[in-house]
């Protein structure tokens, strides 16, 4: 059989740049210089006699045609390395999955759990950027996004493994100074409050039937995990993603003064490029946060 191939190394650099949409990240990838990866495609370009890339400054943008290209091409690399694995040779070490989220939640939820994953999973390292942007617009290519959800996104699978509801959570110190009996003893206290999400407590006092209740102060920060730690720290009362503050409840750093009314809040889900919906690692990742998840997300009701 007279197999058409190109060649494989410079195959490989265009398959990490397509990827990560960058020639300095498929470098750090395949531990070559940026200038090796740059000559590889350019290798590959004069073999299929057409540009596979557009350059923008330090970022590029595959070509239409390049984009088709590695939809077939980069699942037959993870492919390859599967048979290989599978053959028993040790392929690897390490498998770094590159995964995008939330600061908040990657600060309150993630980081926690990551020494467990470590302990199952040696082989498996994961490597985390923060970001609140939605999943079409980001501008780099991620093993694994993580947003609220679930929503149907073209080119992505959705998996939903943490549960979410919004509750009143504060120190248990901030109690015993100023006792909560009924919500209409929030007159009393302070509300935190978070720019990005101006509605969390007005929604939560509608709910109670209280929507015109007045505090004694508020307090705004323009960062979530930075309001839950206010809360921590007895400055006042937040509205918590119960979740994320479990350990928090767990530990009695916080308390939930009122059980009801609860918010409802959209789930956190793991969103993953279709190209790796293959992927073992990936797989397993995605699996292991559906396990974490089913032991700290709230009660459903």
């Amino acid at each position: 059989m007279n197999r058409v191939l190109p060649p494989l190394n410079a195959l490989r650099a265009f398959e990490a740049a397509g990827r990560l949409g960058s020639f300095k990240d498929a470098a750090a990838e395949l531990h070559v210089t940026q200038g090796a990866v740059s000559q590889s495609v350019r290798l590959l370009e004069d073999w299929l006699g057409a540009a596979l890339f557009e350059r923008h400054n330090r970022r590029v943008v595959l070509t239409p045609a390049a984009s088709a290209y590695l939809a077939d091409v980069g699942p037959l690399f993870e492919q390859l390395s599967q048979a290989t694995a599978r053959f028993g040779f040790p392929v690897s070490a390490t498998r770094t999955l590159s995964v995008n989220a939330s600061a908040t939640f990657t600060l309150r939820w993630l980081v926690p759990r990551l020494e467990g994953l470590r302990a199952r999973y040696p082989g498996i390292e994961v490597q985390v950027e923060t970001s609140n942007r939605p999943v079409e617009s980001l501008r780099t290519a991620y093993d694994v996004v993580i947003r609220g959800g679930p929503d149907t996104l073209y080119g992505y699978s959705t998996h939903v493994f943490l549960r979410e509801e919004r509750v009143p959570v504060c120190s248990p110190a901030l109690l015993q100074r100023l006792p909560l009996q009924t919500p209409e003893d929030l007159r009393q206290h302070t509300l935190l409050h978070t720019s990005s999400l101006p509605r969390l407590w007005s929604d939560w006092l509608a709910s109670a039937r209280i929507p015109t209740l007045k505090p004694a102060a508020a307090v705004v920060f323009d960062h979530f995990y930075l309001t839950l730690q206010a809360a921590i720290d007895g400055v006042g009362i937040a509205i918590g993603p119960v979740a994320l503050v479990s350990s928090d409840l767990e530990a009695g750093r916080l308390v939930i003064p009122f059980a009801q009314p609860r918010l409802k809040s959209r789930s956190y889900c793991a969103y993953v490029p279709a190209d790796k919906a293959a992927d073992e690692t990936i797989s397993l990742f995605c699996a292991w946060l559906r396990e974490e998840g089913s032991l700290s997300g709230p009660t459903l009701r």
